[in-house]
């Protein structure tokens, strides 16, 4: 509607296709494309970037949305913990692949790029070392909501490191992570009894789509947000994250493994 070129990066193309359709029929002339991406496959995320660079389109927002909740920690086809390589590793390697295009379209333009992480409120459920970093090759014993947990950290960790190098190098583009509430989407379709909750209840607990996506929306396109960074919004303002969300050393420390994790 605020007429950006949209690329949409989907793991199941059909519905992307159909996403795209029903929303051409509300906003015609919307500018849309819909490529492939799996983002608990590092072969797949590599594949994208190449993709989306051949369409030789700037790059000026990077929205980091996609996230799974598993019933149980499994491995994913690069051998990390499904949570963690998806929600996490999967983003990191996107942004990084993207990253010069971003700085070059700021450039071009003197438009400020802006990054945007979804996270969770459920990234104050982890473990009390923050991640579990002997954990992620080798996820048993593992509860797996305290493995999402540690994912949702792991994203806000990701902007903050991400914002203090940007500032570090003079960029204009800012990172930021994002609650969007406890949303009637199909997150929890492994977890039956969630489910099924969810679906009975969720029209009076949870948000639409829409008031989901308005956090989201706001941050990455809304003029007050301008040259704030390395920020956690909720319900579209500020919000307070947790302690190790907020710890330094950690985002250092995580930046490291998972470059370590995606050059191996």
């Amino acid at each position: 509607m605020r007429g950006v070129h949209v690329v949409m990066a989907v793991r199941n193309v059909s519905a992307g296709l159909a996403a795209q359709e029903a929303i051409a029929a509300k906003i015609p002339g919307a500018r849309m494309d819909v490529l492939e991406l799996d983002l608990s496959s590092m072969a797949s995320v590599r594949r994208f970037a190449s993709e989306f660079e051949s369409l030789n389109l700037p790059l000026n927002i990077l929205i980091n949305n996609a996230g799974v909740m598993t019933r149980y920690c499994k491995l994913s086809c690069d051998g990390l913990e499904l949570h963690f390589a998806t929600n996490h590793i999967g983003h990191f390697l996107l942004t990084n692949l993207l990253l010069e295009n971003m700085k070059n379209s700021c450039r071009d333009s003197g438009v400020e790029g802006r990054i945007v992480n979804l996270t969770s409120s459920g990234h104050f459920m982890t473990y009390p070392e923050g991640i579990c970093f002997d954990k992620i090759h080798d996820p048993s014993g593992l509860n797996d909501f305290i493995a999402y947990g540690q994912s949702k950290l792991a994203n806000i960790l990701h902007c903050n490191e991400l914002s203090r190098i940007l500032k570090e190098e003079g960029m204009n583009t800012s990172a930021n992570a994002v609650h969007p509430g406890v949303i009637t989407t199909n997150l929890f379709r492994d977890r039956t009894i969630v489910s099924v909750l969810l679906n009975s209840i969720g029209k009076i607990i949870c948000r639409s789509v829409e008031q989901g996506a308005a956090t989201t929306c706001y941050v990455a396109m809304h003029p007050q947000i301008k040259g704030l960074s390395g920020k956690y919004f909720a319900n579209c303002n500020i919000g307070s994250p947790s302690s190790q969300a907020s710890d330094p050393e950690l985002a250092k420390k995580l930046w490291q493994f998972s470059l370590q994790t995606v050059s191996s």
